[in-house]
């Protein structure tokens, strides 16, 4: 008999995760340090205090604390609009035909519309805890450009973001938002920063990447007396924070008696996705269970499944720590008609690690299937998704159809990190048809990944 689950199921207030969960603590084998560009050996907590808060840099190369308070000054945040829902698509099932349950985890409950906002408040808190006078950023698609903005503006803390150009011109919109809340927004490569004057000095018309925004934002930040520089993603620090997404899903599946067969989430730089995967992961390599694990990325920007797992700089301009991960070459720039986000050259270290040991699988997908998807799930739950979310959802109907040729009743479980109303541009491509598909050839690829640092002694 099938048990009566709600659409919709809220945690109270005083079941909202109290502590952030630490992945690391229980991974069999920690991913390969981060290294000093300068000496190539593993960085030191000292190298990481002119781009990082000294709190910030501690939670990054911290592999053995299993769980970290989340100060009460964030969590008087994030019950703005946390607990987030775990929501049954009943509508969508049915739509599909497919005995398989699905449920997915939805974080678009807030002004900044995605998961986003959960790192924001935090990196902005500690910020004003050590009395800096500001902060840098970047943003591609602007979902974290919008949530760092609000938390910094909740915080009295100046901004500056730097976009990514073709996301810029894209989405004007949240330009729009990003300065609402008192940021300052610039189109990246910009003439602002040594690195970006550098970019347009060998390609004009370069669109830009998250790469190149990222050289720019750490630029100003160690040039800029009193600021520091903040992350959305691939960081250790993003994915312990958005980890209160995965704790808030397996306690609502619990009270629901359920538990996924399949954890899916999109994956670009792995904020989202290791949030969503933190618990189950644990209960997998601990041996409590043993749930499928699925990373969905663009097909043209597919660090998982065709990057290799080398140290390469988080940056174009290579003033970053480099860090062990699956990765396109921080050279790569994802094609001008990519629409959906995820468009970073490399992977969470955390991430590349477990994909690299088999602990989770990857798949790309096409844009145009991406949209598919997500006009499907748009009509039959009601939700604009955004893209970045919509790939999590295309694997996921994916799996569901699956179920229905072999008639499984599986249960599914995706990140829904938050909505696409920004994102219409994309959506009226899709729908007038002007919306094309680039997948990299090998021969585009390559000269990316050739220009991946030999460093003597550990990569060749």
């Amino acid at each position: 008999m099938t048990k009566n689950i709600p659409h919709r199921l809220y945690l109270t207030e005083d079941q909202m995760p109290k502590q952030w969960y630490n992945l690391r603590a229980d991974m069999k084998e920690q991913h390969d340090p981060m290294l000093n560009p300068a000496t190539g050996k593993p960085a030191e907590l000292e190298d990481l205090y002119p781009v990082f808060c000294k709190e910030l840099a501690r939670q990054e190369l911290d592999n053995e604390t299993r769980y970290f308070d989340i100060p009460e000054e964030v969590q008087d945040i994030y019950k703005i609009y946390r607990p987030s829902p775990l929501c049954r698509a009943y509508n969508l099932e049915k739509a599909l035909d497919t005995p398989a349950k699905i449920y997915y985890k939805f974080e678009g409950n807030n002004t900044s519309g995605s998961h986003k906002l959960n790192s924001a408040v935090a990196q902005a808190y500690y910020a004003k805890e050590q009395g800096l006078k500001g902060l840098t950023t970047e943003t591609g698609a602007g979902q974290w450009g919008t949530a760092l903005s609000e938390a910094c503006s909740y915080f009295n803390i100046p901004l500056e973001v730097y976009m990514v150009k073709v996301s810029f011109n894209q989405k004007p919109f949240r330009k729009n938002i990003m300065e609402t809340f008192g940021a300052q927004v610039f189109a990246s490569p910009s003439e602002r920063t040594e690195a970006g004057r550098k970019i347009l000095a060998e390609d004009p018309q370069n669109s830009g990447s998250l790469g190149c925004a990222i050289s720019e934002a750490v630029e100003r930040a160690v040039t800029s007396d009193g600021y520091r520089y903040v992350l959305g993603s691939v960081l250790n620090q993003v994915l312990l924070h958005q980890s209160i997404i995965g704790l808030e899903a397996h306690q609502a599946m619990e009270l629901l008696d359920e538990y996924p067969d399949l954890v899916i989430g999109c994956a670009g730089g792995g904020s989202n996705l290791g949030g969503l995967i933190a618990p189950f992961m644990r209960d997998k390599l601990t041996g409590k269970a043993d749930p499928r694990i699925i990373a969905v990325e663009p097909a043209s920007c597919p660090s998982f499944t065709r990057g290799v797992y080398k140290y390469d700089f988080c940056d174009t301009g290579k003033i970053t720590p480099m860090a062990k991960m699956y990765t396109l070459g921080c050279t790569f720039k994802p094609s001008a008609n990519h629409a959906g986000g995820l468009r970073y050259h490399g992977m969470s270290p955390i991430l590349s690690k477990l994909y690299h040991d088999k602990y989770m699988e990857a798949v790309a997908v096409e844009q145009t299937k991406v949209f598919e998807a997500a006009t499907l799930f748009a009509k039959y739950e009601t939700i604009l998704p955004a893209p970045e979310s919509a790939h999590a959802i295309r694997s996921a109907i994916d799996e569901a159809l699956k179920c229905k040729e072999s008639g499984e009743e599986k249960t599914i479980l995706f990140g829904l990190t938050g909505t696409g109303y920004f994102d219409m541009v994309a959506y009226a491509s899709f729908n007038e048809g002007t919306m094309s598909d680039h997948i990299p050839t090998d021969e585009e690829l390559q000269p990316s990944i050739d220009a991946i640092p030999v460093i003597p002694g550990i990569q060749e």
